[in-house]
């Protein structure tokens, strides 16, 4: 779920079709006030194209357009926004028959010039030149014999879109776009978390069904560990303001360890 609020928008996969869909702020905020009659007679949302099957999606921001990028069941699509006349997000490229099923997609634009897809499948995680459509591997795990579970794309700060800290199964590695180790270290989780996501503050949290790790991004060393009274999982966070939410839980992030190193283990 994205929220756009300069577009007066939010963004989200629903419905039984799994369709992605865009929802206007300004009748969401009018279903709970009831205080605008004129907004609650008008169409609160709208679907984007015609996809079915949606899997995963990132709004990218770059410059002045923003970017959307769906991962389907066996293609991925790029839409670019479009402002008034048409105020909607706009057909831009398409790709299709892909070596690898999609599960997670994201966006960079290397060095402010090149558009570039990096999404994440069962075999590891690939790229799409978005201007030639050319695919190639970045980073397939063969220490893995079975299938991968990818968790996160995420993108170094500083380093013109160029460099990322890729999360699978219970490790990282970081690496360029292009497919080269930049990095000497492996991220390793102390359990295999079920979801992670990048908080403002150069921090990542890997939600485990034990415990709750935050980690630095740069690095992979561990800041903080959060210990659940119960076991329990998520199947997603995601991060706004330097605060990640995922299901019924919610926390602010960003703390950090205290002097002297991190801090003890704690129930959540």
């Amino acid at each position: 779920m994205d929220v756009l609020e300069g577009l007066n928008l939010l963004t989200t996969i629903s419905g039984k079709r799994n369709k992605l869909r865009v929802y206007y702020l300004s009748w969401l905020r009018n279903k709970i006030l009831r205080n605008d009659p004129e907004v609650e007679k008008k169409q609160g949302w709208t679907t984007v194209g015609e996809m079915e099957g949606c899997v995963h999606y990132r709004v990218v921001k770059y410059e002045r357009i923003k970017f959307l990028v769906i991962a389907l069941r066996c293609s991925v699509e790029v839409y670019a926004w479009a402002p008034k006349p048409y105020h909607k997000f706009m057909a831009f490229k398409s790709f299709g028959d892909l070596p690898h099923r999609p599960l997670l997609v994201e966006l960079t634009v290397e060095e402010g010039q090149r558009l570039k897809v990096i999404y994440g499948s069962g075999a590891g995680f690939h790229a799409i030149d978005v201007d030639s459509g050319n695919t190639y591997d970045v980073y397939v795990p063969v220490h893995i014999q079975s299938q991968v579970t990818p968790h996160a794309i995420i993108f170094l700060p500083e380093t013109g879109g160029l460099e990322m800290l890729l999360c699978y199964e219970d490790e990282g590695v970081y690496v360029n776009t292009y497919g080269r180790i930049t990095k000497d270290v492996v991220l390793q989780w102390g359990e295999t978390p079920t979801s992670v996501a990048y908080i403002c503050s150069n921090q990542i949290m890997g939600w485990g069904e034990k415990a709750i790790e935050i980690r630095s991004v740069e690095t992979g060393h561990l800041d903080g560990v959060f210990m659940h009274k119960r076991a329990q999982r998520l199947k997603f966070l995601c991060e706004r303001n330097d605060k990640v939410g995922g299901g019924a839980f919610f926390m602010r992030g960003g703390g950090g360890p205290p002097p002297g190193g991190p801090p003890p283990a704690r129930d959540s």
